[in-house]
């Protein structure tokens, strides 16, 4: 999302909130457009129009899978349905238009866009029809978006997918070298989490606009954070009036987070270091500033954006939760995780640590505390680094910070159990320094290429090679 997009962005929310009725629908309706908007160009080009698509129709079936029968009617929901096909149609039709800044002009032909609608508001009707779905659709659905998370997030796998569709179509691979589906990490997880408590029976009813509004809202939708849909659909019909403190909010985050994203990161990103500086610096002390350019440039760049999201939700009068606490200010690593992302570290302990940490507990013959803690922390760390790629490096990041965790878990026990009189001042100050740098450290299995330059690296900064 470039500052002028932002700018567009902020404006279209204003005159949003400001509507009497169907502010609801409105912003449905701008939600879908900009996600066909911001879906980055590549080929084939057809992909920039049929992921966007692909998003609202999982969305919308997602939506008949999670609801209660009484919530489908269609006085409740036909007008959302009208509007998520119009602008599908309307999307399409720019091959018509051909208003590049505002999309590809080289989408799909017109009947086989039509064909897919029908297709889709086909099995929409049967799954409306069906009053209970077993648990096993439930379970079907789960594995159903993993999977393509997963396909997404494998390179090696993703690039033979491309090759062999790339031969179908009589093309050299290399004309598909990649592809970005804009959102659908932050789609994925929004989408399992009211089919999880869907399943748990937690899940409040909301109506089709409600439900798609939560999955694509615009401000949240390319970098979080990751809401619950309770408190979303609250706060979207209970939403703040635009008034002087909510102006001066809006304006100070969105301030705030244009400086992080395009001054402060991109400024960073021309020295931080990358495959290329790593190969070209020896000097240990060049190495750990720009490692430090980098650490800080992600802070930056990440937190700038939740900025935006934030301060564009506010012109809408909704206020998304913080996903940013001052996280390289914390004196511990647990601190750390409860301050960086904090809305995707909620995710993972709501549905898979304290499920996990529980299974273990009530097994027939459960395992000794510290080894439960361990496997649990460690394997919630490896699945939040595999979220980010499906490579090495990102598996040994998240290794990298389950070790971490579990040493600073038996560390805490230890000195709990000593009852130490330990400067309180120097032992946070300390803390800071230790906890900043092992997070530092950690960053080079993010970012370098191949976990073998990252180890080198690693082996250079601490003047071991």
């Amino acid at each position: 999302m470039s500052a002028l997009q932002v700018g567009i962005l902020a404006l279209i929310a204003v005159l949003v909130n400001r509507l009497k009725r169907g502010r609801s629908l409105a912003l449905l309706t701008v939600s879908a457009l900009v996600i066909y908007w911001l879906q980055p160009y590549q080929e084939p080009v057809n992909l920039v129009f049929w992921f966007p698509t692909l998003t609202l129709a999982l969305t919308v079936m997602c939506w008949l899978v999670t609801s209660t029968p009484e919530a489908r009617g269609w006085r409740g929901n036909g007008g959302a349905v009208m509007l998520l096909v119009g602008v599908v149609l309307f999307v399409d039709l720019n091959r018509y238009f051909q208003i590049e800044y505002l999309f590809v002009a080289d989408t799909p032909r017109v009947q086989l866009v039509v064909a897919a609608v029908v297709g889709v508001v086909a099995v929409g009707i049967m799954l409306a029809r069906v009053r209970k779905f077993p648990l096993i659709v439930f379970g079907v659905v789960i594995i159903g978006l993993i999977a393509m998370l997963v396909l997404l997030k494998t390179p090696s796998v993703l690039g033979k997918v491309i090759e062999t569709v790339a031969g179908l179509r009589g093309k050299e691979a290399g004309e598909a070298s990649a592809l970005s589906w804009l959102g659908f990490s932050y789609v994925a997880f929004r989408l399992m989490h009211t089919i999880l408590d869907r399943r748990a029976g937690r899940l409040p009813s909301v109506s089709l606009a409600d439900y798609v509004n939560y999955v694509i809202f615009f401000p949240a939708f390319t970098a979080g954070p990751i809401d619950r849909i309770e408190r979303f659909a609250r706060n979207l019909n209970e939403s703040d009036v635009l008034n002087q403190d909510v102006w001066m909010d809006a304006g100070t985050r969105l301030l705030r987070g244009l400086f992080k994203k395009f001054v402060i990161a991109d400024g960073l990103a021309w020295f931080a270091l990358s495959d290329l500086l790593a190969g070209e610096i020896h000097s240990a002390g060049w190495l750990w500033m720009l490692l430090y350019a980098y650490s800080l440039r992600i802070y930056f760049d990440f937190s700038g954006y939740t900025d935006i999201a934030i301060g564009l939700a506010l012109l809408l009068g909704i206020r998304l939760p913080e996903n940013f606490d001052a996280p390289y200010l914390k004196p511990n690593l647990t601190q750390f995780w409860n301050s960086w992302h904090m809305t995707l570290t909620q995710w993972f302990r709501a549905y898979f640590f304290n499920p996990l940490t529980r299974a273990m507990r009530s097994a027939r013959r459960p395992l000794p505390q510290w080894m439960m803690i361990l496997f649990a922390q460690i394997a919630t760390m490896i699945l939040i680094g595999l979220w980010h790629g499906v490579t090495p490096g990102f598996f040994l990041w998240g290794l990298w910070h389950g070790l971490g965790l579990f040493i600073h878990n038996r560390w805490s026990e230890w000195m709990k159990s000593r009852q130490m009189n330990w400067n309180a001042s120097f032992m946070n100050y300390f803390g800071m320094f230790i906890t900043f740098h092992y997070v530092t450290l950690g960053w080079l299995f993010f970012f370098l290429s191949d976990p073998a330059i990252a180890w080198n690296v690693m082996l250079r900064l601490i003047g071991v090679a």
